[in-house]
C-alpha cells in the first residue's frame, strides 16, 4: 500500500496520514483527479479509528490537497493552490535553520550539509522521475526569496 503509518512513532497518527499522502502526491503514486477511499474505507483499511482518517482529510481538504465531492467521493485535487503560502515558506526556512543547529551538533560543515542536501535531492527525482516537486512554471522569483 502507498501509506504507512507507525503507531509508535512520535508524530500522531493523522499527521503520517497527512504526510502520507502528500508524499505520495508529489511523488506522483497519487494523480490529480483520482479518488481516494473513502474515511471508513481507509481506516478499514489500515485499522485505524475513523476519526483519525477524518482528522487527517479535513487537513488535507484544508491545505486544498485534496477535494471533497458530496455524494461522489474524495479526490485529490486537479490544481492544488498552495494557501498561506508565505507564511508556509517562513516555517520551511525556520525549519531549515532548526536542522542547521542539529548539523552543527553533529560537526557538519556547510558544504556537508549542502552535500547531503544535493543528495537528498537527487534521491527524490529518481524515485519520482525527475518530475515531482520540480513545478514548472512556478515563479521563480520567489525561489530566490526563500
Amino acid at each position: 500500500m502507498w501509506l504507512q503509518v507507525n503507531p509508535r512513532s512520535p508524530v500522531p497518527v493523522y499527521q503520517q496520514v497527512v504526510d502520507g499522502v502528500k508524499a505520495a502526491v508529489a511523488k506522483g503514486l497519487l494523480q490529480p483527479g483520482e479518488r481516494l477511499p473513502s474515511v471508513r474505507e481507509l481506516a478499514t483499511e489500515m485499522t485505524i479509528n475513523h476519526n483519525t482518517i477524518a482528522k487527517a482529510y479535513q487537513e488535507l481538504e484544508r491545505e486544498r490537497v485534496i477535494e471533497v465531492v458530496r455524494g461522489r467521493g474524495t479526490f485529490i485535487a486537479l490544481q492544488p493552490s498552495v494557501p498561506n503560502r508565505e507564511e508556509r515558506m517562513l516555517s520551511m526556512r525556520e525549519e531549515m535553520r532548526r536542522l542547521l543547529v542539529e548539523a552543527h551538533h553533529l560537526h557538519l560543515s556547510s558544504d556537508d550539509v549542502l552535500q547531503m542536501f544535493v543528495q537528498v535531492v537527487e534521491e527524490w527525482r529518481s524515485q519520482t522521475g525527475g518530475v515531482a516537486g520540480d513545478q514548472s512554471g512556478r515563479n521563480r522569483q520567489s525561489d530566490q526569496t526563500v
